[in-house]
């Protein structure tokens, strides 16, 4: 294996089975919710807080984690973030009573946001530029599998082996991932040790997690006193963040990434996107089963071949972004992806059959295949490489909480077009209005892009302060340990 170190491809693989990992999880539990309530004894409140408690620590620490990952090495941070996804999905699965399934999950989400953010900067520092887009195409293709491969899987060992073994089934992969890390990633260094902004960290965690649980909790909660308060107080924490950055000699979040027109447009379509993907599956997982009657097997299978289309074409979207303009690739995509979602909104009935159903969820998955590799190619052009980690945790964190606030508006939206029409087949079609405004406001979006010149990224930003005040700039390099 050691004739593979620092293979691009090598590193690839490595890099997008932890990536699977993590993802896969923020979808397999759904199906094991019955289940479980059945063999821990739990209450469908306790078994929310399972799904919701990853989803809250992973949206609070992604900013943090690759930050870190910029200052001690994203190397580092991928394998112990592995290492901890891998022992706490040990205890996920031997756990006895619901608070030490929750309390293990919280370990999981911790390891996610370690691991995540890392994927996208070690991709940045391994592939050339010309090559970048079909990379990220990869990277993007990974998460469209995760998604449909998280009900799917989830419902063939549920009902197989279990419900501890949509936990187990990570304990394998780990492993692998881990040992392959450890003999293909080259180890990078900075040249220059800096200091985490653990005041930064501790505003951007409390911000995050204020924000994330007001929305994830406020339908459940009837959106009282306590959901508003918290709600304020999001917005009073992150401007006390902001300014805190401002005046921070090493800060968390560099502000000259948002001098990128490039990075801060594809931060919001990165929002639309995640707001589209949630309002795809969560009505449409919730129609296949509930009107039409499928199971969660069949009804995961239903969706199989549009993500399939997607995994397949994510990393030919890539290439041609790295060719051509991954601008117009992008505003095709996202495009294809809203016509598709409305052609299914008016296909979508009572009557319909999975088979009547193919054609607008195919389009959905050609839309989908070509959004994710040129959006994150697109948003990193320009980035400076020693914040590359910072980047991909701002973008990643971004993208949660679209997932979030698209769960909160789509879910509250169902929820009263249901007291209205009573009909979840009559009230599928205005909840998807939401999504596929979403999406066409991100191809809008994209419409600002500047086109850039295919080249390597620049070795800094302008006004990018993240040296010790008075040392030499470090060269980035690669080395073998």
């Amino acid at each position: 294996m050691t004739r593979w170190r620092g293979n691009p491809w090598a590193v690839l693989l490595t890099l997008s089975l932890g990536f699977f990992m993590t993802l896969l999880d923020l979808t397999v539990v759904n199906v094991a919710i019955p289940s479980m309530i059945d063999h821990l004894g739990a209450s469908l409140d306790e078994m929310l807080w399972v799904i919701n408690v990853y989803i809250l620590v992973l949206a609070s620490l992604l900013i943090a984690s690759g930050r870190l990952g910029d200052l001690r090495g994203p190397r580092t941070m991928f394998i112990w973030g592995v290492a901890l996804f891998t022992a706490a999905s040990i205890t996920c699965g031997l756990a006895q009573d619901p608070a030490q399934l929750i309390a293990a999950r919280m370990a999981q989400g911790l390891g996610a946001a370690a691991l995540i953010p890392q994927t996208m900067t070690l991709i940045i520092s391994t592939f050339p530029p010309q090559r970048r887009g079909t990379a990220l195409g990869i990277w993007g293709a990974v998460a469209g599998v995760a998604t449909i491969a998280g009900p799917t899987l989830g419902g063939l060992l549920v009902s197989t082996a279990g419900w501890r073994w949509i936990f187990f089934v990570n304990v394998p992969i780990g492993i692998a991932v881990i040992a392959m890390a450890l003999k293909l990633i080259p180890n990078t260094h900075q040249g220059t040790r800096h200091h985490l902004d653990l005041p930064g960290v501790a505003l951007a965690g409390a911000t995050l997690f204020s924000l994330a649980f007001a929305l994830t909790e406020g339908e459940r909660y009837h959106w009282n006193a306590w959901i508003w308060t918290l709600l304020a107080l999001s917005i009073a924490l992150l401007a006390t963040f902001l300014l805190h950055q401002r005046k921070a000699p090493q800060p968390l979040l560099p502000f000259a990434l948002f001098r990128d027109r490039n990075y801060t447009v594809m931060s919001l379509v990165s929002a639309t996107v995640q707001i589209g993907m949630i309002g795809l599956f969560l009505p449409v997982m919730l129609y296949l089963q509930s009107v039409l009657h499928l199971s969660a097997l069949s009804a995961g299978l239903t969706m199989a071949p549009s993500m399939l289309i997607s995994a397949a074409l994510s990393p030919l979207s890539g290439r041609l972004a790295d060719r051509l303009s991954g601008k117009r690739i992008l505003i095709i995509g996202l495009t294809l992806f809203a016509l598709g979602m409305t052609w299914l909104a008016l296909t979508a009935k009572a009557s319909s059959t999975p088979y009547t159903l193919q054609p607008p969820l195919i389009a959905v998955g050609l839309g989908i295949g070509c959004v994710f590799g040129p959006m994150v190619s697109i948003a990193m052009h320009n980035v400076d490489p020693r914040m590359a980690g910072a980047a991909s945790g701002v973008l990643n964190t971004i993208r949660q909480i679209g997932t979030i606030v698209g769960s909160a508006a789509v879910g509250a939206l169902l929820q009263n077009r249901l007291e209205t029409t009573h009909n979840l087949a009559t009230a599928l079609r205005p909840t998807l209005a939401l999504p596929i405004a979403a999406i066409f406001l991100g191809a809008a979006a994209t419409t600002l892009v500047i086109h850039s010149p295919r080249a390597p990224f620049p070795t800094r930003l302008p006004s990018a302060t993240v040296d010790v005040p008075g040392s030499p700039r470090p060269r980035r390099h690669m080395e073998d340990e």
